[in-house]
Order: C-alpha cells, then sequence, then structure tokens
C-alpha cells in the first residue's frame, strides 16, 4: 500500500489514538473500499492514505514520501470501547510532530464524512 516499509523512519515511538478515532476507522473497514486516499486542507502536497493496517501521512509532491505513520494497532484484549489504543507511530522527518495533529483531525472528519454516504 504504502512506501512506509521502504523507507526508514527518523524516530519510532508508541503512541495511544483516541478510542473514538479508532473506532471509526474499525467502522469504515468494515464498510468502506480501503484504500482511501485524501489531501489534507490547507497544507499543500500532504495527503492520508488509509489502509487495514496503517494510517500514513505522505507527501503527495515527492512520490508519497511518508512524513507520519501510525501502525501495529494493539486492541488484543481491549473489552471497552471508550479506552484508547496503543500503535506504534513511526516519523519519517524531523519536523513532522507538527502535522500529527492536524492529520488525525482530517482523519476523523473524511473518515464520518464516508461513512455518513454509505448508510
Amino acid at each position: 500500500m504504502s512506501r512506509s516499509t521502504e523507507v526508514p523512519p527518523y524516530e519510532t515511538t508508541r503512541a495511544t489514538v483516541d478510542a473514538r478515532l479508532y473506532n471509526l476507522w474499525r467502522r469504515a473497514r468494515l464498510r468502506l473500499a480501503l484504500p482511501l486516499r485524501f489531501p489534507l486542507k490547507d497544507y499543500y502536497g500532504l495527503i492520508m492514505l488509509i489502509d487495514n493496517d496503517e494510517w500514513l501521512l505522505a507527501n503527495e509532491k515527492q512520490y508519497d514520501l511518508p512524513v507520519i505513520c501510525w501502525r501495529e494497532f494493539r486492541d488484543q484484549g481491549r473489552d471497552a470501547l471508550h479506552t484508547p489504543v496503543e500503535c506504534t507511530l513511526l516519523y519519517y522527518h524531523y519536523g513532522a510532530r507538527r502535522f500529527r495533529q492536524p492529520a488525525l483531525s482530517a482523519l476523523e472528519s473524511e473518515l464520518r464524512q464516508c461513512l455518513q454516504t454509505v448508510r
């Protein structure tokens, strides 16, 4: 799906994903044709690529070069829908942290919009 495995990350860390967003993505995996690809408004050239296994923020102007990737979601044994989910977060650029929250907000907005049209 993406180049996130071809390019070595600048930094790898553990992170948590808000339960609301994770649950939305789980619904999207069941109802939408993945992968999804959409641009980040106000961030020229940045796109989100959403697949069954990862969320990737990439630079479309540099042949989908990864910027941030969320993967390895640890939801096994999760007994409540309101609890955050741990994942592995890979940064591919030293300035990528500033795009993390806008990317997650755009992802939530796009998934909500897509799921509303599928009902």
